[in-house]
């Protein structure tokens, strides 16, 4: 509270780019309805009417405004704006007129170059039981940039319902800003309270049944901004619990890629194809409503992000030394983590040989004999 007290321009940053995101978006849809950029119902769409899309062009605008007031505009964060701008041009022409993916790809990286080119980059962390870990540049920038497109590309492969990618990018924000905060990285935490209050100010407009989509404009550069943020604000540090934390604030978006990379190579498919493999489809099929199976992911990404806000606030081995009480208390808020993914594994059934609600159904189905001979 003290940091937030010194810094006020945290929740300055974070209600100003709320407020910008509500009152653009409509004229951003309106723009879009002329110029014809909408989603239409088909295939694997959700929608059952035609939706506007370039709702990434609000939300960028809600930040951009906000990060010119309350940031002082040094070279990392002028660095991670650009990166941004970037990276919302290539998602808003594909928007327009589908890219191939090489091309789309190229787009990505030549986003992911520009941090490094502004001292934003992992030169040095430090990692468990091996202590600081200093990184040459020929590893540190080709791991940075990678890292960065592959977030972008996990934001963009969530944003297949109604809120659902706002939210989870919403919840990662806010959690990126009280991390920097308690790490006195003082602009990253606000940029990302900045990308919190646009997240939800967008769900304003886009949560179900959504009246304008983010498009690949607003999901490329927002999975850009919590990838080069995670650098900037968390992982640069001589902490040695933060290498972790991006990984457990972004674990939705990072399990929900793999399974459907892991799917799609296991089935001969195009990596880039698209289907109905994602974990939100998933809980369609099994009767959640959009609703719901929003609110579901949403709650699985708090519970991840609270596991690490616990691991760095909870003094479990202050002074090099454990300590009971604090180390109960992280273990419980980590099973509890723990405890909501297993949930999700059951309910999606996404480990099916485990799955006892098959096992079971299977022997109830079977004949007399042949449950007698089991």
């Amino acid at each position: 509270m003290d940091a937030l007290r010194a810094n006020p321009e945290v929740l300055y940053g974070a209600v100003a780019a709320l407020a910008i995101v509500i009152l653009l978006t409509p004229a951003v849809g309106g723009m879009a309805r002329l110029l014809g950029v909408v989603d239409r119902p088909e295939g694997r769409r959700l929608n059952l009417n035609p939706v506007p899309r370039l709702g990434g062009l609000a939300i960028f605008f809600g930040i951009f405004v906000p990060a010119l007031a309350f940031l002082e505009l040094g070279r990392e964060t002028r660095g991670v704006l650009l990166g941004a701008a970037v990276a919302t041009v290539v998602g808003a022409i594909d928007d327009f007129r589908v890219l191939r993916p090489g091309r789309k790809l190229a787009g990505q990286v030549v986003a992911a170059s520009i941090p490094p080119f502004f001292d934003v980059w992992i030169d040095h962390f430090t990692f468990p039981l091996l202590g600081p870990v200093t990184l040459p540049a020929l590893v540190g920038i080709p791991l940075t940039m990678l890292w960065i497109v592959a977030v972008m590309n996990m934001v963009n492969f969530l944003d297949g319902m109604d809120g659902l990618a706002a939210g989870v990018c919403g919840i990662a924000g806010a959690t990126f800003a009280i991390l920097s905060l308690s790490l006195g990285k003082v602009d990253p935490a606000i940029l990302s309270a900045i990308v919190a209050g646009a997240c939800l100010g967008f769900l304003r407009h886009n949560f179900f049944p959504a009246r304008i989509f983010m498009g690949d404009s607003g999901a490329l550069g927002l999975g850009f901004l919590l990838a080069a943020l995670s650098v900037q604000g968390l992982l640069k540090t001589a902490s040695t619990v933060v290498l972790v934390l991006p990984l457990l604030v972004l674990a939705v978006p990072i399990l929900d890629t793999s399974f459907v990379v892991a799917r799609r190579l296991k089935h001969g498919q195009r990596v880039s194809a698209a289907d109905q493999a994602h974990l939100h489809f998933r809980f369609l099929r099994r009767g959640f409503s959009q609703r719901r199976a929003a609110a579901t992911m949403w709650a699985w990404c708090a519970t991840l992000a609270g596991a690490a806000l616990a691991t760095r606030f909870i003094p479990f081995r202050a002074g090099g030394e454990w300590h009971l009480w604090e180390t109960v208390a992280v273990a419980a808020i980590a099973l509890a983590a723990l405890a909501f993914s297993l949930y999700v594994v059951y309910v999606l059934e996404i480990v099916k040989l485990s799955n006892p609600r098959r096992f079971w159904r299977a022997r109830r189905d079977a004949p007399a004999e042949e449950r007698r001979s089991a």
